[in-house]
C-alpha cells in the first residue's frame, strides 16, 4: 500500500504525465490552420480540395467539425440526389458541369487504397422539364444559355415528347426540355462517405462536436460612405464535445462556414449583422432552414426504367427509386406556407393537397397509387437569390463562407469545395469564374436568381 502511494506522489510531481482529470480522446487539436464548420458534403469536399491541392505534403492542418455523426439530420443524406445542368444562370450550370466530370471518374479523385471502389449508383436518366405556354419562352431562352455553356440538352415538341415517354399527359404542354448527358441521380450518402473518407486519408482531422463561440479580434474601420464598422478576425474556434459541458479553444488562421441550413448561427455569434438596415453593418448572412418533404409511393403501372427526374411547370417533381415501380416526388411550398422548421416532422396532407392532384395529372397511371414512406429534410435557404455565397464577408476578415445552395448544393459540391479552396490557398477563382457568387452582390442588392428553382 505504501508503495502504490509512493508512486501516485511521484506521478504528481512537477514533469510527470500524470493528471487529475480524465481527458477526453475526442477533443480537437489546440491548433490547425483551417477549421471547417459543417461535416455535410459541401464541408468535406472542401477539406478534400485543400489538402488535394497543398504544395507540401501535411502543409495545411485542416479539421472538419460536425455535430452530428449520425447524420440523421443533414441536408446532404436527407435530399432527393439529382444533377442537372438545366439551370438558367452560366455560373450553376459550370458547377454542375464540372461536377458531373468529376463523378463520371470518381476513383481517381476519391478512390483509397485497400478499400471497395466508390459506387455512386449513378442513374443517367436526365432531367425533363415541363412547360405550358406562359413559361416555354424561358425555356427556350435557358436552353440557348445551357447549350452556350456547354450542357448537353434537348428541346422537345409535344409531339416529340410524346413518342418518348407515351405515359405522359401532353395536353397542356407547349414545350420540355431534356438532358442529353451527365443528368440524372445518385445516392447521397456514398458521395459524402467517399469525400469524407479521402479527406481523412488525406490527413483532414474529423472533430466530432459543435462550435459554440468565437474568440475574435476587432479592427474598427471607416468605409468610403463614411460608415464606421468593426471587422472582425477569428482567433479561436470553440468547440463542445457532444453530451458534455467541455470544450476546446481551437486556434486558426482560417474558418470555413459550411454549415448549410444553420450557418446563419454561426454569423450571429459573432455579432455580424446586427447594425441598422441597408448599411454594411446590418448585412446578415441571408440563409435560413426551410423544410422540404420528401415522399415514396408505389405505382406498379407507373413509368419504367426510362423514367427520367422529371419537373413540372405547376413545380412538382418525381423520379423513379429503384425497380417495382417505386418512385420519390416533392415540391416547394408557397412563400406564406413555409412548414415548421424546428422538427423534421412530415405533413401528410400536403402530398394529398400540393402534390398528387399535379403528379396524376401528368402521369395518368399516378392516379392509383400508394404512399409507402416519406422524410423531411433542410434547404440551406438563400432568402435573398436562392443561389451559393461563396467568400468571405466584408466584416469577418479570415471566415469564408460556402452556403445558401438552396436545393443545390449535393450536386454542385465537387465544384463548389474545389471553388473555395482555391479562394482560399490562391486567393482567387482558378477553374470557374464565380465571383458573381460572392458577397458583393448582396451589398449591391443585385440578386442573381435563377428561373428554374427546384
Amino acid at each position: 500500500m505504501r508503495e502504490v502511494k509512493k508512486d501516485k506522489v511521484a506521478d504528481a510531481l512537477p514533469g510527470s504525465q500524470w493528471s487529475p482529470f480524465e481527458m477526453n480522446p475526442n477533443l480537437p487539436p489546440e491548433r490547425a490552420d483551417i477549421v471547417i464548420i459543417g461535416g455535410g458534403v459541401i464541408g468535406w469536399s472542401i477539406a478534400y480540395w485543400l489538402k488535394k491541392k497543398e504544395r507540401v505534403r501535411d502543409g495545411v492542418k485542416v479539421i472538419v467539425v460536425e455535430k452530428d455523426p449520425t447524420y440523421s439530420q443533414a441536408s446532404t443524406v436527407l435530399s432527393a440526389g439529382g444533377i442537372r445542368q438545366q439551370f438558367s444562370l452560366t455560373e450553376n450550370i459550370q458547377l454542375s458541369l464540372a461536377s458531373a466530370d468529376f463523378m463520371r471518374n470518381i476513383n481517381e479523385h476519391l478512390g483509397v487504397l485497400n478499400q471497395e471502389p466508390v459506387d455512386l449508383q449513378f442513374n443517367h436518366s436526365g432531367y425533363l422539364f415541363v412547360a405550358n405556354e406562359s413559361v416555354a419562352h424561358i425555356m427556350e431562352e435557358n436552353y440557348s444559355t445551357q447549350r452556350f455553356a456547354g450542357a448537353k440538352v434537348s428541346l422537345l415538341s409535344p409531339v416529340q415528347l410524346k413518342e418518348k415517354f407515351p405515359w405522359i399527359n401532353t395536353e397542356d404542354v407547349a414545350l420540355a426540355s431534356y438532358g442529353l448527358e451527365n443528368e440524372g441521380w445518385f445516392d447521397p450518402w456514398t458521395l459524402l462517405n467517399a469525400f469524407r473518407q479521402k479527406a481523412i486519408s488525406m490527413g483532414v482531422i474529423q472533430s466530432i462536436g459543435e462550435v459554440t463561440g468565437f474568440n475574435c479580434t476587432l479592427n474598427r474601420m471607416d468605409t468610403v460612405d463614411g460608415e464606421t464598422v468593426d471587422v472582425k478576425r477569428i482567433k479561436h474556434v470553440n468547440v463542445r464535445m457532444p453530451n458534455s459541458r467541455e470544450y476546446q479553444p481551437v486556434e486558426c488562421a482560417i474558418v470555413v462556414n459550411a454549415a448549410g441550413a444553420f450557418s446563419a448561427k454561426l454569423v450571429d455569434m459573432m455579432g455580424i449583422g446586427t447594425g441598422p438596415k441597408d448599411t454594411l453593418s446590418g448585412m446578415a448572412l441571408p440563409v435560413e432552414p426551410r423544410k422540404r418533404f420528401i415522399y415514396v409511393f408505389n405505382c406498379p403501372d407507373g413509368p419504367g426504367l426510362d423514367c427520367p427526374f422529371l419537373v413540372d411547370y405547376s413545380g412538382i417533381y418525381f423520379r423513379r427509386e429503384g425497380l417495382g415501380g417505386n418512385y420519390i416526388t416533392g415540391t416547394s411550398p408557397e412563400e406564406d406556407a413555409e412548414p415548421d422548421v424546428s422538427n423534421l416532422d412530415v405533413d401528410h396532407e400536403f402530398f394529398q393537397e400540393k402534390i398528387w392532384p399535379s403528379l396524376a395529372h401528368r402521369v395518368p397511371a399516378f392516379e392509383s397509387l400508394k404512399v409507402t414512406s416519406a422524410w423531411a429534410g433542410y434547404y440551406d435557404y438563400n432568402t435573398f437569390d436562392q443561389n451559393a455565397i461563396l467568400g468571405i464577408h466584408p466584416l469577418a476578415q479570415n471566415m469564408f463562407f460556402a452556403t445558401g445552395f438552396s436545393g443545390h448544393g449535393l450536386q454542385q459540391s465537387p465544384a463548389a469545395g474545389r471553388a473555395v479552396a482555391e479562394l482560399i490557398l490562391d486567393g482567387s477563382y482558378q477553374t470557374l469564374d464565380l465571383k458573381g457568387l460572392g458577397f458583393q452582390r448582396i451589398m449591391a442588392k443585385e440578386p442573381l436568381l435563377e428561373k428554374n428553382i427546384v
